[in-house]
């Protein structure tokens, strides 16, 4: 089949079919994706993708690993990646040697020759890091102690694959002609100015000009322009022979400093997320069945030895590097299966000879299969460890420092009324952010210790990028009003279980936020004017009880809705209230069904 959009729609509805299923009987979406690739692969009946094309989807799709790594490095500052050095280039420099040779040695004992064996055993030793990150990231684990580790692992096997493959010629009966023969320190001047060139230009350039973008609301370029500088970093890096990836995680990790990094990596999780699931697909049309099943003991033995000897020497690594024994189990199932760049490994070997054809196909057999099962393993991994660990956690003392993490509160905009409510939050320590549209609002809340960021709170790309479904509250606090009642909506219609606390400052927006999914609205000049009233009226010698008793009046008759409150739970809640802006204690929602309206805000009707 050559028609071009008929292979997309068929692409995408098996794709959305296959995905449902398996997240519905909580397989996960990759291995939805996999099966998608199998089902319409050239090594099917049918053949509704011919083998032509399934090079050409990889080789488009390897992209999405780009964006992967880009988005990685912007959660990676440089001094903690400076931190983890021991791990990266001990732990992984050892992972990478151990597990090539031991790989090694079994298929040199298995019949193959010396430099096939050292070539196999060395891809088969590198992970997936497409799988690995997203598997971290579907389990939101990835700044964990085994998620950590991980990564550190896979930076180091991203950085050997240029050595690698500069080894393969060495590994050949042929005569390697390079490209390239200029002198070796020539060379080497070379990539050291390129990676220099990304570093200064994602430091600097990129910054600069984001910046400008963003004052002039140029939303749209914006984002081309950070796709730009992805692209450009990874071209450099693979004009000058290093790993495109390597060149986009640099590019992220100089802009992880940066007020944009929310915005940013909104602008790229789009295109990442599609070209990631392109390349889950591709790698199961790459799996040639009929050409495996002509010996599947062998095959079979093949996948069950490596995955076993992975799991060992990954489990005493990570031990021998002060991991605890949990998370040393869950890395071990974590990277036990093949990676991608072996694909392109074992494609120069095949060009130079180092392997036959038959090998090239069991090889690309055994690292796909084995993606396909990382996460069950995973999920065995994370059995075992609950198993081993079951009887050591005392669940009740975890119980407060959990809910404390969890506790963590979104602020839309960062005006007066935000600046207040961020050092309530600050003071109370209370976890939260701030995002604001305007950038220098952003650089002057940030020289404050603010953890204010750039972005657009309309944005559902950025809003599952700061992970709002994790939050408790969401206080909108824009004076644009069409702003405000767009940013309620968008978050409401995406995240229904989300208490949404909008401030207004006048009357006439309060009905159309809490139609729009506002859980409470306090309206700012009704507020205000209260407060003015009351102030007046005690220099004047009413008495305090008084006072207080005529604004509790006024403010019922203007703001109450059908859904009335007690006077018990009104002064439940001001009770409450107080405490929190006096003292330091957690925050806590209201457990209720129907949340308690704090005074001063109008409390959404309930639905039906």
């Amino acid at each position: 089949m050559n028609d071009p959009m008929l292979l997309l729609v068929i692409i995408l509805f098996v794709a959305a079919v296959a995905v449902t299923l398996s997240k519905k009987i909580g397989l996960g979406a990759i291995l939805g994706l996999l099966l998608t690739g199998i089902i319409i692969g050239p090594y099917t009946p049918g053949q509704i993708i011919l083998k032509e094309h399934v090079d050409q989807i990889l080789h488009i799709s390897e992209f999405g690993i780009v964006l992967l790594l880009f988005i990685i490095g912007l959660e990676m500052q440089p001094k903690r990646l400076w931190s983890m050095r021991r791990m990266v280039f001990g732990l992984g420099s050892l992972q990478i040697l151990l597990s090539g040779a031991a790989i090694g040695g079994y298929f040199y004992l298995f019949g193959y020759a010396m430099n096939a064996a050292i070539i196999i055993g060395l891809t088969m030793a590198l992970s997936s890091t497409a799988f690995v990150i997203q598997i971290l990231q579907d389990h939101n684990e990835f700044s964990s102690e085994h998620g950590r580790i991980g990564f550190a692992i896979l930076l180091m096997q991203d950085l050997a694959i240029v050595p690698l493959l500069a080894l393969v010629p060495l590994l050949s009966d042929k005569i390697a002609v390079l490209p390239d023969d200029s002198p070796m320190w020539m060379q080497t001047l070379s990539v050291i100015g390129a990676l220099l060139v990304v570093i200064v230009f994602g430091r600097y350039g990129v910054p600069w000009l984001l910046n400008r973008m963003a004052r002039k609301g140029y939303r749209e370029s914006f984002s081309l322009f950070v796709m730009f500088a992805v692209v450009l970093a990874a071209y450099i890096m693979d004009h000058f022979g290093l790993s495109m990836a390597l060149g986009a995680f640099i590019m992220g990790m100089m802009l992880s400093t940066s007020k944009y990094g929310f915005q940013i990596h909104a602008s790229v999780e789009s295109a990442k997320s599609l070209l990631m699931s392109l390349f889950f697909i591709s790698v199961g049309m790459s799996i040639d069945f009929a050409t495996l099943a002509q010996s599947p003991f062998y095959f079979i033995s093949h996948v069950a030895v490596i995955l076993l000897l992975k799991i060992i020497i990954l489990f005493l690594l990570s031990l021998l590097f002060g991991t605890s024994k949990e998370a040393a189990t869950k890395v071990a199932f974590l990277l036990c299966q093949g990676g991608e760049f072996g694909f392109v490994l074992f494609g120069v070997a095949k060009a130079f000879g180092v392997i036959d054809d038959a090998t090239f196909i069991v090889g690309i057999g055994i690292i796909s299969v084995s993606m396909a099962f990382t996460p069950s393993l995973y999920a065995l991994g994370c059995r075992l460890t609950r198993k081993m660990t079951a009887d050591d956690i005392d669940t009740d003392a975890l119980k407060p420092a959990d809910a404390a993490h969890s506790a963590k509160v979104v602020v839309a905009g960062y005006g007066d009324t935000g600046y207040v409510l961020a050092q309530m939050l600050q003071d109370s320590a209370i976890p939260h952010i701030v995002i604001e549209k305007n950038p220098e609002i952003v650089k002057k809340a940030q020289k404050a210790g603010i953890p204010a960021y750039f972005g657009d709170i309309t944005d559902p790309k950025l809003l599952n990028v700061i992970g709002v479904e994790q939050a408790q509250m969401v206080i909108v606090s824009i004076d644009h009003s069409a702003s405000a009642l767009k940013a309620v909506t968008t978050i409401r219609s995406l995240y229904p279980m989300v208490k949404i606390l909008a401030r207004v400052l006048d009357m006439d927006l309060k009905d159309r936020l809490l139609e729009a999914g506002a859980n409470w609205v306090v309206i700012e000049t009704l507020e205000s004017s209260l407060h003015i009233g009351a102030e007046a009226l005690k220099v004047l010698g009413v008495a305090d009880d008084e006072v207080s008793e005529l604004v509790d009046s006024l403010r019922k008759d203007e703001m109450m809705t059908p859904t009335e409150v007690s006077e018990e739970q009104e002064a439940e809640l001001m009770a409450e209230t107080e405490a929190l802006i006096q003292t330091d204690t957690d925050f806590e929602l209201p457990q209720e069904d129907e949340p308690t309206a704090p005074q001063g805000a109008e409390q959404r009707p309930k639905a039906g």
